[in-house]
């Protein structure tokens, strides 16, 4: 059985406090697009105890192949449930540390996959506490529906933007830069948004940019001027919206009309991928 694990993109990112845990509340607007993995699973036919073997293929993945969140995803369920034995097949697609959260995604479809291969009859919200257990924002890709996420990210709040995004094209630039989540927090002094996400989300694309913020972009511009070139390069090219997508190191614009292919040779030395929303 295959499914196609969805990217994500951070339309406004505020980190509001810090935690007695030492996590972040923060609040932002998952979006998903339509770039993707390829994600299959098949079971073994076989009585041996419950194993989950996984083969990657397309954009390497650092790490260990079993220290992966899928393999994480798998005994999970496992852990309460008589699962088969499964050979998992990932190609990947999506950027690593590229604040895209394909991670996560795959994290997310594996749940899914297993509970219809196994007949599990888990419902939607008992795969999103599974899937909350593995990542903050693993449990949006459980139904990947555009949401106001709050807390350390796993509180969501289905939202509709579709109008503002309707027939709008997107631009992901990702540059050889690896951003981890521990170097992106230095960097941040929590504070209270100006303008709530959720609110801001609600007004004209237009007003996007002087409404919408990422915190993560002053300082992670400061150590990576890269990533500021390319964002004002993409306004440059006629972006109307454009932005890091939370901790990085992908930047993204929206356009009104398809990028031309004279955009996309800008970044030649890049990941670049041009999509529909």
């Amino acid at each position: 059985m295959k499914i196609y694990p969805c990217a994500k993109i951070n339309i406004g990112l505020n980190v509001v406090e810090k935690r007695p845990d030492g996590y972040h509340n923060l609040e932002t607007i998952f979006y998903p697009i339509p770039l993707t993995d390829e994600l299959e699973i098949d079971m073994k036919n076989t009585e041996a105890p419950s194993h989950a073997e996984l083969e990657l293929y397309g954009n390497p993945i650092k790490g260990n192949p079993q220290d992966n969140l899928i393999i994480r995803a798998y005994n999970i369920l496992a852990k309460d449930f008589k699962i088969a034995p499964v050979k998992i097949r990932l190609k990947k697609n999506i950027p690593t540390e590229a604040g895209l959260g394909g991670g996560s995604s795959d994290a997310a479809s594996t749940l899914i996959l297993l509970n219809k291969l196994n007949n599990l009859n888990l419902s939607a919200n008992q795969l999103i506490e599974y899937a909350a257990k593995l990542g903050a924002d693993c449990s949006f890709f459980i139904e990947s529906f555009p949401s106001y996420a709050t807390g350390i990210g796993d509180r969501l709040e289905h939202i509709n933007i579709t109008n503002e995004l309707k027939d709008k094209w997107i631009i992901l630039v990702k540059p050889d830069i690896s951003i981890s989540t521990r170097e992106a927090y230095s960097g941040v002094q929590p504070k209270k948004a100006d303008v709530c996400c959720k609110d801001a989300i609600m007004q004209p694309i237009s007003t996007w940019n002087k409404l919408l913020t990422n915190d993560f972009e002053k300082s992670i511009f400061e150590r990576y001027p890269r990533l500021s070139f390319i964002k004002n390069e993409l306004y440059k090219q006629g972006a109307i919206f454009s932005q890091m997508s939370g901790s990085g190191s992908t930047i993204y614009g929206i356009f009104n009309e398809k990028p031309s292919k004279k955009i996309e040779s800008l970044f030649n030395d890049d990941f670049v991928t041009v999509l529909p929303l």
